[in-house]
């Protein structure tokens, strides 16, 4: 289960953040399939606590000796058997605290892993309502926190958990009162762990929301900083920008003070257990119940619990802190996770629908189809949020190899139709239906159903060799070198420094819009989709490189089905189709010459757009 999602006061919808129950369920299912390595790790450093309690009789022993005058002789044995305690225990600790910083990095490694699977499956939607901040935060700062507590904290806990408890019964082993006696402290140490746990949990979740939205803050002003500058609205976002900073520091300054707080609490506790042990020696050794090294070796073992339960109840602090940013990451992966409906052949999941993937099966060089349609658009509804509707009921059937271009004013609803039509967003209402059985992709490539390309094109970091093979991993170079050349880009690319092994990407050779979005064509030419979708895939360009990416764009596009959001009317010329969106519904549907004849909104929309120009560009 995750509670409901909090809004933080940027009035974003966050993502939900796990309940307790939850987050430890989950944390159960990362740590299953390593049992035996965590069963392995606690025992060695149970062998390991053990031989180290040995340390505090042998020094009773040698002050025993000395007490009673005895040959310097007899402090050998003592002095000897404290060494190998010493080798045994520094042997043992090492090898069981290596086991359990594997395990912890192992678990750490599942979780990062589940967690960027799920966010990227998460639907484009929600994750625009939550906004970047919050899924930033998560991603960074709540891993940090897991991943912190995984690799110094665990070790550390469960060393300190099994020091406190083979120590407390070597106490009893001296003389019950003496572990009467330590226990005088343990009523405080609860008292302290019940306080600062009551308080610390919320605390640590309002100070990552607080970071996400002062993050979420930072991302738009900087982002939008030219809008900001023409607006002249510098002061309002500095202000809006510090307020969130001083929220983030108002909470980080209660942690503070709530750990000092801690602190002092668990000091109290230490002087009334070291009192009462030390009271309860002096009593017993003055009635021969014990001896004075026994007396010392009792003070001696509540003195060693200092360390280890400070450092325990310590690491609540940790713990919490890291509970808090693992039940953000677990809400993230639940939501991901929700159960989708069983699925009839060729449907996308809509709400009260069934679901599975569109296939394909077209090889490389496409023959005409023999199926009834590609991809049908049935009385399908969007809406981001109550009363903001965008798509009214839309239909819209796009035949086997078929080229639709889809045009309308800013805001009619085109990038989200597009979005749907590639599974990226699911509709409020209404069904995306492929026929079945357009299966598979060439011998050993990938499934590759449906590919978007957008105008926001991002270039990993790597070699131009390793971002092309992203979209097909068994691609040779001559295959890289074949779908290059067909987005008319090899040209460019053998002539960079290092030809496909030149870095690109962050600090690697930098690549401009247009080549940028030739190279996405050239993936897209390798996953060899049976369903493109281009939104705008051509507008970064500038008019200079638009009709170069334009034909790059058609021959990305040949021998494959294809809807395209035209952000050029040339675009809706060489389309066999155009539909044409006003408000979020379908008002016209036809070839360019017939909708441009036909004096209707498309009519329009050309007369506006070729009369921008110098000469309207012919058909």
């Amino acid at each position: 289960m995750t509670t409901p999602s909090p809004t933080a006061d940027t009035g974003a919808e966050l993502l939900p953040i796990a309940t307790p129950a939850r987050t430890r369920a989950a944390l159960r299912t990362l740590i299953r399939p390593d049992r035996g390595l965590a069963l392995t790790g606690i025992g060695i450093l149970v062998a390991a606590t053990a031989v180290g309690l040995l340390v505090q009789p042998l020094l009773g022993r040698i002050v025993d000796i000395v007490a009673d005058g005895r040959p310097a002789g007899d402090l050998t044995l003592p002095v000897v058997l404290l060494v190998a305690v010493a080798v045994v225990q520094g042997l043992t600790t090492t090898l069981g605290l290596t086991r359990i910083a594997r395990l912890g990095e192992t678990v750490l490694a599942r979780l990062r892993e589940r967690f960027v699977e799920r966010a990227l499956n998460l639907p484009a939607d929600r994750l625009e309502r939550a906004g970047a901040g919050d899924l930033t935060a998560r991603v960074t700062g709540d891993v940090a926190r897991v991943a912190e507590a995984v690799r110094s904290a665990l070790p550390e806990m469960a060393r300190s958990v099994l020091a406190i408890l083979l120590t407390l019964g070597a106490l009893a082993l001296l003389d019950v009162r003496f572990l009467l006696a330590a226990l005088l402290a343990v009523p405080v140490q609860l008292l302290t762990a019940r306080w600062y746990v009551r308080r610390a949990l919320t605390l640590y979740a309002d100070q990552r929301v607080a970071n996400g939205a002062q993050q979420q803050q930072l991302l738009e002003t900087i982002g939008g900083a030219v809008t900001v500058r023409g607006h002249r609205l510098e002061e309002q976002h500095t202000e809006r920008s510090a307020g969130r900073s001083r929220k983030a520091v108002d909470l980080t300054m209660r942690s503070v003070n709530l750990v000092l707080g801690f602190y002092g609490r668990l000091h109290i506790a230490e002087y009334i257990g070291l009192a009462a042990v030390l009271i309860a020696g002096f009593w017993l050794v003055r009635d021969g119940a014990v001896s004075i090294g026994t007396a010392t070796a009792a003070a001696l073992y509540f003195h060693s619990l200092f360390g280890p339960v400070n450092a325990a109840l310590v690491l609540l602090d940790d713990a919490q802190s890291a509970a808090a940013g693992l039940a953000r990451l677990v809400g993230v992966t639940d939501l991901a996770e929700q159960p989708e409906a069983t699925a009839g052949p060729g449907e996308k999941h809509v709400p009260g629908e069934k679901h599975v993937p569109l296939k394909k099966d077209l090889p490389h060089q496409r023959a005409a189809p023999e199926v009834a349609a590609a991809v049908t658009v049935h009385a399908v509804s969007h809406a981001y949020g109550p009363g903001r509707p965008v798509l009214h009921e839309v239909s819209l059937t796009l035949e086997p190899g078929e080229h639709v271009a889809l045009v309308g004013t800013s805001g009619a609803g085109k990038s989200t139709l597009a979005r749907i039509v590639a599974g990226v967003q699911e509709p409020t209402s209404g069904t995306v239906t492929a026929p079945a059985g357009t299966g598979s992709a060439a011998a050993g490539a990938d499934e590759h159903p449906v590919v978007l390309v957008t105008q926001e094109v991002h270039v990993f970091t790597g070699t131009l060799a390793e971002d092309l093979r992203l979209a097909r991993p068994d691609a040779t170079d001559a295959d890289l070198r074949t779908a290059l050349s067909t987005v008319q880009a090899l040209e460019w690319a053998e002539a960079l420094p290092d030809g496909l092994a030149t870095v690109v990407g962050e600090g690697g050779h930098r690549l401009d819009p247009a080549r940028a979005q030739q190279l996405a064509l050239a993936r897209l030419v390798l996953a060899d989709p049976a369903l493109a979708v281009l939104d705008e895939a051509t507008a970064e360009a500038g008019s200079a490189g638009a009709r170069v990416l334009e034909r790059s764009a058609e021959a990305a596009l040949a021998g494959r089905t294809a809807l395209v959001v035209a952000h050029r009317l040339t675009q809706a010329v060489a389309a066999d189709r155009v539909v044409v969106l006003e408000a979020g519904r379908v008002v016209e549907s036809g070839p360019h010459d017939e909708l441009r004849d036909a004096d209707g909104p498309y009519a329009a929309l050309w007369r506006a757009w070729s009369g921008s120009r110098t000469t309207a560009p012919h058909p």
